[in-house]
């Protein structure tokens, strides 16, 4: 079966300045793809390449097996047949939003436009907004609408390019799981970019994971969080820090906080290392390691709180947002972790 959206060896160029450098991905059929990184480092750029926006230098994009962009050869963005969605949604602010649902559908008949639009509105639970304009809905009613003028076409792929960066953190996440909830219910493939990783992680069944131009991580965000490839992607996802290890003669990792077990095979005994600790990974335990508590965040379910360790290394630990912790005081502390993850030392 071929994949509806294959990306082989792409490279993106801006005169001698090389901004998306070989990257390979795909997309499987019905798959809610993320395109992720900080700012600058290319992830708008391919996504508009895929739109059929920016020229190819090297390496080829796929649509349903047929190659829609290669080095010297673009399909124009009109005969792709992709739906987008935008930052700012580009409603047609002149019409109802019947009318912008409809705005793709003009080669069918007036009965079956009728009967999609509906349809489309019912899914996004909007069954009476039709007869609106644009300017008399909420943020949140506009995003879904330009979502489902988009989806009308049934188009082979839907490209949404940060859709939520103008909402406030939690209609972002919310609006996020009910995008991903409406992509299945029309089993539609999809390309989202966004810098945020909250969005992200609600939204997609895999995440690239992109820095300067190239694929760092492509995978699902448990595999991002808990497996990163490397220090950038251990660093970008989710907060922790990277503790000095050694292994033993007896293949036990010792680290200030205490021993832990397991870790990546084939490290060598005495060799330096570095083992990414998330808050997560610190519990409190009796005759464990003393720490002071530096600082906290408040996020009301829980608390993150800076812990600095004798060594004057800081780490993070988490609790329930019911157990304050007073600034100076101190726990005693120790390594919960199942699969260490290690990277060679600095």
């Amino acid at each position: 079966m071929l994949n509806p959206l294959q990306l082989d060896g792409v490279h993106i160029a801006y005169g001698d300045t090389e901004v998306i450098n070989g990257i390979t991905l795909a997309l499987t059929d019905g798959e809610i793809g993320c395109l992720l990184g900080p700012s600058g480092c290319g992830k708008t750029t391919l996504l508009r390449a895929v739109a059929g926006f920016e020229p190819l230098r090297a390496g080829c994009i796929m649509l349903q097996g047929r190659v829609i962009s290669a080095k010297g050869y673009s399909l124009p963005p009109e005969q792709r047949g992709i739906g987008m969605v935008f930052q700012d949604f580009a409603l047609f602010p002149h019409l109802s939003v019947n009318r912008n649902i409809e705005f793709g559908l003009r080669t069918l008949p007036k009965k079956a436009r009728l009967a999609r639009v509906r349809e489309l509105l019912k899914l996004v639970s909007l069954p009476d907004v039709g007869n609106l304009f644009p300017h008399q809905l909420s943020g949140g009613q506009q995003q879904r609408i330009a979502l489902v003028r988009a989806l009308a076409p049934r188009p082979p792929l839907l490209l949404l390019d940060e859709p939520f960066s103008s909402m406030d953190v939690d209609l972002r996440e919310n609006l996020a799981r009910e995008v991903r909830r409406i992509l299945r219910a029309e089993g539609t493939t999809a390309l989202l970019v966004t810098h945020d990783q909250a969005e992200a992680f609600a939204m997609a069944d895999r995440i690239a994971v992109i820095d300067r131009g190239e694929v760092r991580q492509w995978g699902t965000a448990f595999d991002l969080y808990h497996r990163p490839a490397d220090r950038f992607v251990a660093g970008f996802i989710g907060q922790g820090v990277l503790l000095p290890v050694v292994r033993d003669a007896h293949g036990v990792l010792q680290t200030e906080l205490g021993p832990v077990h397991g870790g990546t095979t084939g490290t060598t005994e005495g060799v330096p290392m570095e083992m990414l600790l998330r808050p997560d990974d610190v519990v409190r335990a009796e005759g464990g390691l003393p720490a002071t508590v530096v600082g906290y965040r408040f996020r009301g379910a829980e608390c993150l709180y800076r812990l600095r360790l004798p060594s004057e290394m800081e780490i993070l630990y988490e609790t329930n947002g019911r157990e304050i912790l007073a600034i100076g005081s101190s726990i005693r502390i120790a390594v919960q972790c199942t699969e260490p993850v290690l990277f060679m030392a600095d």
